[in-house]
Order: structure tokens, then C-alpha cells, then sequence
């Protein structure tokens, strides 16, 4: 009796294992898509000051300012694969007024062999959510075609369109925060 008690815990250890290593696989998926979505979006909007009239919408993420997809799911597969697992299903949802980035991994190894039948055979599944959010504040009256102070993460960040280097702005980190979604 003992054996098979000690015998089914290990059973269910071995889920868990395989639980928690796709649960890490999908919240890295998760997080480097937001992360490249967000980098890809301070160089767009390096691009936009100076000849989008709307550019102060970026800090939002509001219109134009939206973040970019291109290379997300591209890097969520490749932090999926890094963990030993495929993406198996990606999407963008709003989370509380924010882009989120969604990605479903499944590992590719299974639970095991046990004494518990068809656990070999089974991989695990988990899937997470990551979020950007601007971490920038400034006069939302401010005329985006003069000069514009705005606070990014407790920094001071003076943009003038007129005169305006895309390598003056903080790094992505500073501007935008990635983090999962609760």
C-alpha cells in the first residue's frame, strides 16, 4: 500500500514538473513578444517625432501608437522553443485599456511514463499573458509640434520636434513596462 501511495505521488510530481516548465515557457513566450513589440515601438516612435502630428499617441499607445505585431509571435516561438516547447496558439488581447500579448505553449516532452495510463503520451499546456503599459507622463494639452517635456519612469525627457535625435529618447524599458498580466 505504501509503494502505490509512494508510487501515485511520484505520478503526480511528474505532472506537476511538466505543468510548471510549460507554465515557464508561456510566460517567457508571453514576455518576449510584449518586449519586442515594445522596442519595435520606441523605434517607431524615434521615426514619428518630428513628422507625425499625432506622435504624442505613441506614449498612449493610442492610434498610430498601437504596438507593432511583426516580430512578436516570431519571438514568442523562439523563447517557446528556448524552453523546450512550440507556441501553439498567439493573440493580442486588450487587457484593462492595455495591448496584451497571449501565447499557449505546449511542451515537447510528455508527463512520463507512471503508474498512472496514457501519461506518456501527454504533454502539458499553459498559456500566459503579458502587458505594455506607458510609464510616461506629460501635459496632454501639450502641442506636439514645439518642444515637450515628459516624466518616463521618474526621468526627465525633453523632446523637440524641431531638433529631435531618435537616440535622445530613454531606453524602451524606461518609457513602457512589460510585465504578466495578473
Amino acid at each position: 500500500m505504501l509503494l502505490f501511495a509512494a508510487l501515485a505521488f511520484f505520478a503526480f510530481a511528474q505532472a506537476a514538473v511538466a505543468r510548471n516548465g510549460a507554465q515557464s515557457a508561456a510566460d517567457a513566450a508571453a514576455l518576449a513578444a510584449a518586449q519586442d513589440a515594445r522596442d519595435t515601438l520606441v523605434l517607431d516612435l524615434g521615426d514619428a517625432i518630428g513628422t507625425d502630428a499625432n506622435w504624442l499617441d505613441w506614449l498612449d499607445l493610442q492610434g498610430d501608437g498601437a504596438p507593432p505585431t511583426a516580430g512578436s509571435e516570431a519571438a514568442a516561438q523562439q523563447l517557446a522553443a528556448d524552453n523546450d516547447s512550440a507556441l501553439v496558439g498567439f493573440g493580442r488581447p486588450d487587457v484593462d485599456g492595455h495591448p496584451g500579448f497571449w501565447a499557449k505553449v505546449q511542451t515537447n516532452y510528455t508527463v512520463g511514463d507512471s503508474i498512472i495510463p496514457t501519461t506518456e503520451g501527454r504533454h502539458a499546456q499553459a498559456e500566459a499573458t503579458a502587458v505594455i503599459q506607458p510609464r510616461c507622463d506629460f501635459d496632454l494639452e501639450a502641442d506636439p509640434t514645439k518642444p515637450v517635456e515628459l516624466v518616463c519612469g521618474g526621468e526627465p525627457v525633453n523632446i523637440d520636434p524641431e531638433d529631435f535625435d531618435p537616440d535622445d529618447l530613454p531606453d524602451a524599458s524606461v518609457m513602457f513596462s512589460v510585465h504578466l498580466a495578473k
